[in-house]
């Protein structure tokens, strides 16, 4: 539906913002990159909202945010910002996402965009019609000279067909990590780490090599006391023929995140670990390829590296230009549901296709589809009641914590997810 109380034209004045959620997403890099096109003239932030009053007001004093909130509905009355930026618990961000979008605001959501496939859509058909407000996901790392530069070599196949590819996110999280009470939670944070913290890689791999068709994937919970996967591996086909390894994991103290891409006439390699530069990429020709254009494919031009500001900054290009961003819409779900299909094809050994999950599918309202061993406790029992199956010896228990509109003080603390 769209939006019932549209804002004014941004021409000739900045864009108003507000950040929902002041953990450490919010403080170290929502509020750095809105400041920075404050001091350009683009963008002023006009208020934060969190639930803990007094974290949000010392917030504000000391970023010179004026106005503090506790309850979002009222900030959005009340302020009616013209970009609502949400830093809170995956759990919390489909009705914020909503509550903005009816209120006229854009939204700039952190990643795990929302826990199912089916809160995504749920969010997109509150946006507006053919200029917006959109809701955009928080996928740094497509942006930046680096990506863009090899983004157009694949595009116009400079480099030749893509044919195999490698996408790795193996980090290290120990267990005081998982001592955060919605971590590692279906209910609470969507997944494990192919949701929570490969979705970057995995994101940028289909940014840059195209549609997925299918996917065949195992899961582990192989150290953490959690309900989710610790680790997990896939196997990936895409409609162009080139096929990929995936690898999440939060397991590997030897922490990288890489993307690996051979194709015809060179590899390209990205090796980082929360961010890139155009020196983390390296392409690496075929031994036929003449010096002077594997010299040319070496020019990356001036270095952008991936942040939140560079995508940002084109965020409220598209919003004054009245156009859909990069990373909405049917782009910003490309990587859910590879995601939902990961998962569907770990927990039930089969091969799992591009859009066949939808209304009517158990992966379409949980990630873990109700699977015995994966599922909460009740939700197993409940399913196993449902079709006569048994939840099995393996089965995980846990409980979730409510939702609301207001925005959470626990919001992405400590390490990146």
């Amino acid at each position: 539906m769209p939006p019932s109380t549209p804002l004014p034209a941004l021409a000739g004045r900045r864009v108003r913002a507000a950040i929902v959620g002041i953990g450490a997403i919010g403080r170290g890099s929502h509020l750095p990159a809105l400041q920075q096109l404050a001091a350009e003239g683009e963008a002023e932030v006009v208020a934060a909202v969190d639930i803990d009053a007094t974290a949000v007001e010392a917030f504000c004093a000391e970023s010179g945010v004026p106005h503090a909130y506790t309850d979002l509905e009222r900030m959005l009355a009340e302020q009616r910002p013209d970009l609502v930026t949400i830093c809170t618990p995956p759990t919390l961000h489909r009705e914020q996402s909503v509550a903005a979008l009816r209120a006229g605001a854009w939204v700039w959501c952190e990643k795990p965009p929302v826990p199912t496939l089916a809160d995504y859509d749920a969010v997109q058909a509150e946006e507006g019609a053919a200029a917006g407000p959109y809701s955009s996901i928080v996928f740094q790392h497509r942006f930046g000279s680096g990506t863009r530069h090899v983004g157009r070599l694949l595009a116009e196949q400079a480099l030749g067909r893509p044919l195999v590819a490698h996408c790795q996110t193996t980090w290290y999280r120990d267990t005081a990590y998982y001592a955060v009470p919605w971590r590692g939670r279906w209910q609470t944070e969507g997944g494990g780490p192919a949701m929570g913290h490969g979705i970057h890689q995995m994101d940028l791999l289909l940014d840059l090599l195209g549609p997925w068709s299918e996917v065949r994937a195992m899961a582990g919970r192989l150290v953490h006391d959690v309900e989710t996967e610790d680790v997990s591996t896939a196997l990936v086909r895409f409609e162009s023929g080139a096929m990929a390894t995936v690898v999440n994991s939060v397991l590997s103290p030897d922490e990288v995140s890489r993307i690996r891409i051979d194709c015809e006439r060179a590899t390209v390699e990205l090796t980082h670990l929360y961010g890139h530069s155009n020196a983390h990429w390296h392409i690496t020709p075929a031994p036929d390829v003449p010096g002077d254009l594997a010299a040319a494919w070496q020019d990356f031009g001036a270095d952008v590296p991936s942040s939140h500001l560079a995508q940002l900054r084109e965020l409220v290009a598209s919003m004054r230009a009245g156009r859909r961003p990069r990373s909405s819409g049917a782009d910003g779900r490309t990587s859910l549901e590879l995601i939902s299909a990961l998962y569907k094809s770990a927990f039930t050994d089969t091969t799992v296709r591009r859009g066949e999950i939808g209304p009517g599918d158990p992966y379409y309202t949980a990630l873990h589809g109700g699977a015995p061993g994966w599922a909460p406790a009740t939700v197993a029992m409940r399913t196993a009641t449902e079709t006569g199956t048994g939840t099995g010896p393996g089965t995980h228990t846990g409980t979730g914590t409510g939702t609301g509109t207001n925005a959470s003080a626990a919001s992405n603390a400590g390490v990146p997810a």
